[in-house]
């Protein structure tokens, strides 16, 4: 089976008053339908810059990429509709309710009002937000916001769903629950997950595979007993160790807001 991503040399390059930044200087990589892969790096390493070059808000200088079998530099149009995108700031509108997020979302992806109705219905029940449709969206809870957040990026049912620090924020039954929630959309309806995080017990937790980026390039991929065989000396030492082995440094995560409850 052909990989669902890959890219070949894809960088990216800006120009500021200080000078050429070399944002990201050339990743390889590949990653296989139905897979969650975990694409860790400390801060400045590239991976959000890569994660935008992925889906289509920045042109990259330089390479090549495919998602889902269309090329990243012509047919930006058929990756948007493959893809779905979580931000870590979420998208939704605090004033309107969380059914009208929803059915606008399914209505963008141009879903008839009927389709648009019974997708909105489906998500609602497998997100457990059936008895939120009615609430304004800042009335939501932090975990019901993230909830809401990805039940949009599945309107139109995408073969690759990527997850930008899904869980930043949220109290530990709120972050076990969300896991649960990504296992279950791969197993269910075999989405490809492509998930940044800064929590390592999480990326351990979630991940089929994990690729470490640091100064603009791949510092080190393979599963989790892997790399924390090889970098960390045994299949039973802490991802923590084995991200400082590979990088000289821990993730060291943007400062967190209070945690929220469901």
């Amino acid at each position: 089976m052909a990989p669902i991503l890959t890219t070949h040399d894809l960088a990216l390059t800006y120009t500021t008053k200080r000078g050429t930044v070399d944002a990201v200087r050339g990743i390889d990589m590949s990653v296989e339908p139905g897979e969650i892969l975990g694409f860790l790096g400390p801060n400045g390493a590239g991976k959000s810059t890569t994660l935008r070059m992925l889906t289509t808000l920045l042109a990259p200088t330089r390479g090549t990429a495919t998602v889902a079998g269309h090329d990243l530099a012509t047919e930006q149009a058929a990756v948007r509709r493959a893809i779905g995108y979580v931000a870590q700031s979420g998208g939704t509108d605090p004033h309107e309710t969380v059914r009208d997020e929803l059915t606008l979302q399914a209505r963008l992806y141009r879903l008839t009002r009927a389709e648009a109705h019974a997708r909105v219905a489906e998500l609602a029940e497998d997100l457990d937000l059936t008895d939120l449709l009615d609430r304004k969206c800042a009335a939501l809870s932090g975990g019901q916001r993230r909830r809401l957040d990805i039940a949009m990026a599945l309107t139109h049912r995408p073969r690759v769903l990527f997850l930008d620090e899904p869980t930043t924020g949220l109290d530990p039954g709120s972050r076990a629950d969300l896991w649960n929630l990504i296992r279950r959309i791969r197993s269910q309806d075999g989405t490809t997950i492509f998930l940044t995080t800064h929590y390592l017990d999480e990326a351990d937790a979630l991940s089929d595979r994990l690729i470490v980026v640091d100064d603009g390039r791949v510092a080190a991929e393979g599963t989790p007993a892997e790399l924390k065989t090889r970098y960390g000396g045994s299949p039973d030492a802490t991802l923590q160790d084995t991200f400082i082995a590979i990088t000289g440094r821990g993730p060291q995560p943007e400062r967190d807001p209070a945690p929220v409850a469901v």
